[in-house]
């Protein structure tokens, strides 16, 4: 393994790691109002009969207001962004010469990406198949294929619905590094993980 290749997959665990160890999950306040509603539902109902435009939620009909979260909501919606962009920023596996093994500095990668889908079974992946430009195209294609089949498995293995992944190989046609050396080959060799 290149020393490059070496210091982003450091990198990576790191941010995965951190995004891990700060995620905390938060508590709904009680609502004590005589007609059954907490403060946050009566200020959410205030915000939509105002047609209040700030709201946290807004796509996705939960009509939360950011004025309604609690800090410790928001701490959420931090975390979890926080964690989305780092799922996005980790996407890359990379493998051996004539390899469709998963390496195991890459499994921590691939358990986070895991736990994500599983936990939002809304989320979707296409996993990308690449190989260096030794060999014939249709062996290469093949090897895509395999690599991204690889990725398949282990995500379906730790509780991905198959519904959430397609595969797709591209062999040799995409290099991520358009050279002819050890470095280059070792930055083609890959599977993309692209969520949709």
């Amino acid at each position: 393994m290149t020393d490059l290749l070496k210091n982003r997959v450091l990198i990576l665990g790191f941010a995965l790691l951190f995004v891990a160890g700060c995620s905390s999950t938060a508590t709904e306040p009680e609502g004590s109002g005589s007609d059954g509603m907490s403060d946050a539902d009566t200020e959410q109902q205030s915000d939509s009969d105002s047609g209040s435009s700030d709201a946290y939620g807004a796509g996705d009909d939960s009509g939360v207001s950011e004025e309604a979260m609690t800090e410790a909501e928001r701490a959420q919606k931090s975390m979890q962004q926080a964690k989305e962009k780092a799922m996005k920023a980790a996407s890359t596996i990379y493998f051996d010469f004539d390899s469709a093994e998963i390496q195991r500095a890459s499994r921590s990668i691939l358990e986070a990406h895991a736990a994500y889908l599983a936990e939002d079974g809304n989320a979707s992946v296409v996993l990308e198949g690449h190989t260096d430009e030794r060999g014939s195209r249709e062996y290469n294609m093949a090897l895509g294929e395999r690599r991204a089949e690889s990725v398949a498995r282990f995500l379906r293995v730790n509780d991905v619905s198959a519904d959430q992944i397609e595969t797709v190989s591209y062999g040799e046609e995409q290099p991520a590094v358009d050279e002819s050396n050890e470095e280059a080959w070792a930055e083609n060799r890959r599977v993309e993980i692209n969520y949709e």
